[in-house]
């Protein structure tokens, strides 16, 4: 049951920002924790999850029943 319900996170909440997170952590790990020499894939990965928020709370809104 344990497996059953692992999958489903994983495949229900899917990060597809996940990419531009590790680059940001690999980024940090390569320059020694320096926050600035990473801005670019910080903003990277933000741009990601607004887009991806926004489109989530779209497909909500065009499946909701008062959309």
């Amino acid at each position: 049951r344990a497996d059953e319900q692992d999958s489903k996170a994983y495949s229900e909440y899917f990060d597809p920002c996940q990419e531009a997170a590790n680059k940001s952590i690999r980024c940090l790990n390569r320059n020694g924790g320096d926050r600035e020499m990473c801005s670019d894939f910080f903003q990277a990965y933000r741009d990601c999850k607004e887009q991806w928020t926004n489109a989530r709370k779209e497909a909500r809104r065009k499946s909701s029943w008062f959309g």
